[in-house]
């Protein structure tokens, strides 16, 4: 599972997605997370010790998918933001299917769901890698229904 949270690593992945996915490794990708020794120790603190963990940069990550070190059904991979996601794909980074979980509120961003508020840019990055034919669902928890990306784009422009 690609997911889109910007809280990265909390409850509803570790009570919710893991059990659900029967998760075994769970990878983060952010630049950010990557380069701060403190923030990656907190993360790999939080996860159980049965599940394996990483903390890449962008392109590190990119690197290493490209591998094919990352095609188990039971990774999740967490972004912390669409525009990353967006990078990593640049990157030559695929994926069928991209689950926006959680986009924190702000300035000038409109509200897809209870959990996902986005900025024309992020609404751009987002309709720009469904066009690339990724299934992109608006869902928070695996008990959620499932949203289709370009029907809620498609419904907020009525």
């Amino acid at each position: 599972m690609i997911r889109i949270d910007n809280r990265l690593v909390h409850g509803q992945i570790l009570e919710s997605w893991v059990p659900f996915l029967k998760a075994s490794c769970i990878i983060v990708v952010s630049d950010q997370v990557a380069g701060d020794l403190f923030r990656e120790s907190v993360i790999k603190m939080a996860i159980p010790r049965d599940i394996d963990v990483y903390v890449f940069g962008i392109e590190e990550f990119s690197e290493w998918h490209a591998l094919g070190k990352c095609d188990d059904d039971r990774t999740i991979v967490l972004f912390s933001d669409i525009a990353d996601v967006l990078r990593a794909y640049r990157r030559g980074v695929r994926f069928g299917k991209l689950n926006v979980g959680n986009v924190h509120d702000g300035e000038g961003k409109c509200r897809l769901s209870s959990s996902i508020f986005l900025n024309d840019q992020e609404i751009t990055e987002l309709t720009m890698l469904a066009d690339s034919g990724i299934d992109v669902e608006i869902r928070c928890v695996p008990r959620d229904k499932s949203l289709n990306y370009r029907d809620v784009i498609h419904n907020l422009n009525k």
